[in-house]
């Protein structure tokens, strides 16, 4: 009897609507059926809402059961919405106030700063503006759950009937949708990662995320697809000025910079864990900017933010990514302390930005607990770890159910299983090469071994006609402790192979020692950059030119051996030690030839050099990732970089020709400007002491291709410039449409603005002009060279085009005064 009574209870309180989860959605539009964009939506009588976009659009969903929804804006009547069992597809029509349309009317769409209470609430938040409550100690601890997820989303029945998912039909059991966009989505990715985090703000400053525990849900090897997934994502600060995403700076709603970019409307107070807050909305003034619209809950007293959530606005200048949402939850301590508690982050990627557009939800969700302040702890215990331990990713499933801050969703839990059967699936597995070879360029033919790079199987240039380059590596999983790579290359006209190989062993994971030794026998472009390596495997320029201006004959046949060893005994500080051995001649003599005269007064066409290099590299910031001996990066381009480089050239040591002293130092910083766009700074300074000949001479890199290059001089000659010393400056900077979304005929193609300079001083010793005895006569840059390029990117997502000008040296016989170069590439 009890039994029958607790079903019908079940029965009666699921009908009655207090089990069940509540969707709604639609649009607001005013009495002319106009779009009302930013308008209020909330559930009445909860802190739960959303704000409509720039069409009026808007959903929103809740566990919890809500009987009425209250929709609102400034100059409009509120209106409460009695929601029924269907509450799809709703138009909501806001009538005019009376009494505020004329105030309204005369805003244009803004609201004055002046007498906006919301406005003098956020002036009292940067009046107590405080950093991290982590911050206010001296040390903190915690621990750190972060959970990556994607989601094919636009399901329909057209997607399950496709031929691509032929024999993986039962993944559609999974489909869900989403609390946020109301799309039907299917899981096809979930990385769980554990970590302890300690940190201290004395001096030096120390945070060491120590990783503990790491899951995947089935693409564990696809080297490629991890290594984009983890530079999708940063660390952010509400309250800093701008938020950093897809390498884009947007105005934070917080920021004193608000209000030239954003309105803001008082809507609501509430209690939210018994304290006092107020609601307030925000909403871009202008189209086309980086910038949310979205709404915060602050508290009264503290000033202190509880709640926040954030959409990035349609219309902002951002490739690839149709929507951006964030949410996050703080526990606010007392009037100083406040601490991060939840942050979810989404994102929908899509090749445009309409509704009915097939995408993918990227998803991270990091929830922080367990702090602890000031536990007395010797400093050794912050050094960053270098060595990731093997058994972090196999970690057993209690472990995983005690340490997970939030329950796995049913359809979350469901995607290991099915991930685990798709595994065994022909079809996909046919998909996951795919997506490998697109973003590793290697297509693996058999177990541990890969062909490619793939990219570089044809070149051309004038001394070997077509090529054709067949190459591979060892690739048994990412955490392989050693690989071999090479290539085998064949010329079809001067009818000649050519060959690389080299292999790199890790030999101690705990500071990354790395023995590395590699020979190469091949034709080459030299005069490419000012900064060289040693690394045999180096991509050739000369089998990339297949559109040229002028001729490509200056080409130099290479015979390099090396070997190295390199060790990272401070995070990011990688200090190497390199011996090589090579043989440099013109790779045709009647073409190009790079003579000098030996010690006798003869001339030589040969250069046998052997040298030591001792190199330190330093990268802060950099977050590299994996366990063997190659490792992804997940913020590649937004850390800098310092190298400094000393070789000793020696004489007479297995038939050396020349001594000599190399020094060289490179410095490459990125700049975020704000809303103004990003920068670029590249430095490169260096001396070569004792006379050379021109092939080991520090040649100014130039360009004669149509393709853009980083770090090459656009309108230079080959061996235009031959310097023994020098220093070079490249600044580049890029808009990201800022100036072309003033203007209306423009703004919707979301073009991009770029402008540069390039600079380079240097001069060439007496000494190293009378062992000249090659066809080119040397020439330094003793007055500073310049570059200017000014450009449009984004064009079609991909494609950049710039307008290249020589500074000065413009009356020199057969210079390239201008040029355009175009470039190709993957942009947000």
């Amino acid at each position: 009897m009890l039994k029958k009574l607790s079903i019908i209870l079940v029965l009666l309180f699921s009908s009655s609507g207090l089990f069940s989860q509540v969707k709604v959605g639609g649009y607001v539009v005013d009495d002319n059926k106009e779009a009302i964009p930013f308008a209020n939506v909330i559930f009445k009588g909860s802190t739960k809402g959303t704000v409509t976009d720039e069409n009026g659009k808007f959903y929103l969903q809740s566990d919890i059961y809500y009987k009425q929804l209250e929709v609102s804006f400034m100059g409009f009547q509120t209106e409460i919405i009695d929601l029924k069992s269907n509450n799809f597809n709703l138009t909501i029509t806001l009538k005019e106030d009376s009494g505020t349309l004329q105030e309204v009317q005369l805003y244009s769409g803004r609201i004055k700063s002046k007498g906006n209470p919301a406005v003098s609430i956020l002036k009292k938040i940067w009046a107590k503006k405080r950093q991290n409550g982590l911050y206010l100690y001296d040390k903190f601890e915690y621990d750190k759950y972060e959970k990556i997820e994607f989601q094919l989303n636009n399901v329909d029945e057209k997607l399950k009937s496709s031929r691509v998912f032929n024999g993986m039909k039962f993944i559609f059991d999974q489909i869900d949708t989403s609390a946020i966009t109301g799309k039907s989505y299917l899981p096809i990715f979930i990385n769980e990662s554990v970590y302890n985090v300690y940190g201290k703000n004395t001096i030096p400053k120390k945070l060491n995320e120590k990783l503990i525990a790491n899951k995947n849900s089935g693409f564990t090897d696809n080297q490629g697809l991890i290594t984009f997934i983890k530079q999708l994502y940063v660390d952010y600060d509400i309250y800093d000025s701008y938020l950093k995403f897809f390498d884009k700076s947007f105005a934070s709603p917080l920021s004193k910079l608000g209000p030239q970019v954003y309105n803001y409307v008082l809507t609501d107070t509430a209690y939210i864990d018994n304290k006092l807050c107020y609601n307030i909305l925000f909403y871009p003034r202008r189209k086309n900017e980086l910038t949310f619209k979205g709404d915060f809950w602050v508290n009264d007293t503290t000033y202190a933010v509880k709640e926040i959530q954030m959409h990035a606005t349609k219309s902002a200048n951002i490739n690839w990514v149709k929507e951006i949402y964030i949410e996050q939850e703080f526990d606010v301590v007392n009037d100083s302390v406040f601490l991060l508690k939840r942050d979810h982050f989404m994102s929908d990627f899509s090749l445009n930005k309409k509704d009915e557009t097939k995408g993918v939800y990227g998803k991270r969700t990091t929830l922080y607990d367990n702090h602890i302040f000031n536990l007395k702890r010797p400093d050794e215990f912050y050094k960053l770890d270098i060595e990731e331990k093997e058994d972090i990713f196999h970690r057993e499933e209690d472990f995983w159910v005690e340490n997970r801050q939030e329950k796995l969703s049913k359809d979350e839990v469901g995607i290991y299983e099915m991930l685990d059967t798709l595994q065994t699936v022909r079809r996909f597995k046919e998909l996951t090469s795919v997506s490998e070879i697109l973003t590793s360029g290697y297509w693996q033919v058999a177990p541990g071994f890969d062909w490619g790079p793939l990219y570089s199987t044809i070149g051309l240039n004038e001394i070997e006609g077509f090529k054709l380059r067949l190459g591979g590596r060892t690739y048994f999983s990412k955490a392989d402790m050693w690989r071999l790579k090479g290539y085998l290359a064949y010329g079809f006209k001067d009818h000649k192979f050519k060959y690389g190989i080299e292999g790199r062993w890790l030999v101690g994971k705990r500071n990354r020692l790395i023995l590395s030794f590699g020979n190469r026998r091949d034709i080459e472009q030299m005069a490419v950059s000012l900064t060289t390596s040693n690394d045999v495997l180096d991509k050739s320029f000369a089998s990339t030119s297949f559109f040229t201006r002028g001729d490509n004959t200056k080409l130099s046949n290479i015979n390099i051996t090396n070997a190295k060893v390199s060790i990272e005994p401070i995070k990011n500080i990688e200090l190497r030690l390199g011996t090589t051995f090579k043989t440099l001649k013109s790779a045709d003599h009647n073409l190009f030839n790079a003579d000098y005269y030996d010690v006798n007064g003869d001339i030589q066409s040969v250069v046998k050099q052997s040298d030591v290099t001792m190199a330190i590299q330093y990268t802060p910031k950099r977050k590299p990732w994996g366990l063997g001996v190659d490792r992804g990066v997940s913020n590649h381009g937004r850390f800098p970089i310092l190298y400094f480089s000393y070789s000793k050239g020696f004489k007479d040591i297995f038939n050396s020709n020349f001594d000599y002293h190399k020094f060289q130092f490179y410095y490459e910083q990125p700049f975020q400007i704000g809303l103004l766009g990003k920068s670029k700074a590249y430095i490169e300074i260096g001396k070569t002491v004792n006379p050379v000949p021109l092939l080991l001479l520090n040649v100014v890199p130039g360009n004669q291709t149509y393709a853009m290059s980083k770090r090459i001089f656009d309108l230079l000659n080959y061996y235009e410039f031959v310097t023994d010393q020098y220093a070079s400056f490249h600044l580049e900077h890029n808009f990201n449409g800022r100036l072309f979304s003033k203007i209306p005929l423009l703004r919707k193609l979301q073009l991009r603005e770029i402008v540069g300079v390039r600079g380079v001083i240097g001069s060439i010793s007496d000494e190293n002009i009378a062992i000249n005895a090659s066809d080119v006569i040397y020439t330094a840059p003793e007055k500073m060279y310049w570059e200017y390029h000014a450009g449009v990117g984004n064009i079609f997502k991909f494609l950049r085009i710039d307008y290249v000008m020589r500074g000065n040296y413009r009356n020199v016989p057969g210079v390239t005064k201008s040029t355009v170069k175009i470039g190709v590439g993957f942009y947000f």
